[in-house]
């Protein structure tokens, strides 16, 4: 007769992912709306995975003052607090040095970004300074993003209509969300008339990999 309570079962090789909802954020994105709203008229930006929408070039630091230096500052208390608990169990962690490249998203109606992800760094991640509207009835997922099973052949072959192969994280004002950089991500067409606002980053561990 098999004995299920001796069955042993690991969860080997997960993909971390970390979300926050930093508290009292108004003032702090009131800030950054201002000054995103004014670079958007500024620059033209550039464009990577966004199918429409604006997105800044990665000089943030540069054109947001104090606001950017605050939100500088908790990417980098989160990226600290999510490797420590992520490497608790490992011995003989060294203390970790990080370079980090930040960049503004606007989205309006029907905008997007691809299916993507961000090579050549250790974290990624996003913040909202603005979430925009409330998806539409029937469509409860515009304007989220989407994580994608990394695991590319466990996604086409192992119980694929029954395990979740995707993540979907409703935008919220103040949410920072961080993943590794190798996790693919999409962003669903926006459905909402006020803009949607974001902070992307990549945070790459210093020596890399």
């Amino acid at each position: 007769m098999f004995d299920r309570n001796a069955l042993q079962f690991d969860s080997v090789f997960p993909v971390p992912l970390f979300r926050y909802r930093w508290p009292d954020s108004e003032p702090l994105n009131e800030s950054l709306r201002a000054a995103i709203f004014a670079r958007e008229q500024e620059s033209p930006g550039q464009v990577r995975s966004n199918v429409g929408g604006w997105q800044s070039t990665e000089d943030f630091q540069k054109w947001t003052g104090a606001a950017g230096q605050t939100l500088l500052s908790r990417i980098g208390e989160m990226v600290n607090q999510a490797t420590s608990l992520l490497l608790l169990p490992q011995s003989n962690v060294p203390a970790f040095r990080w370079k980090m490249a930040i960049w503004a998203n606007v989205n309006r109606a029907r905008q997007f970004n691809q299916m993507h992800f961000h090579p050549g760094s250790t974290w990624s991640g996003t913040y909202y300074v603005d979430s925009g509207d409330a998806p539409p009835p029937g469509n409860t997922s515009a304007g989220c993003i989407s994580f994608m099973n990394p695991n590319l052949a466990a996604s086409m072959s192992f119980f694929t209509s029954i395990l979740p192969q995707t993540l979907v994280v409703p935008p919220e004002a103040g949410l920072m969300i961080l993943f590794p950089s190798y996790l693919p991500h999409t962003v669903y067409p926006y459905e909402g008339e006020r803009p949607r606002i974001s902070v992307a980053f990549n945070v790459l561990k210093d020596p890399y990999p």
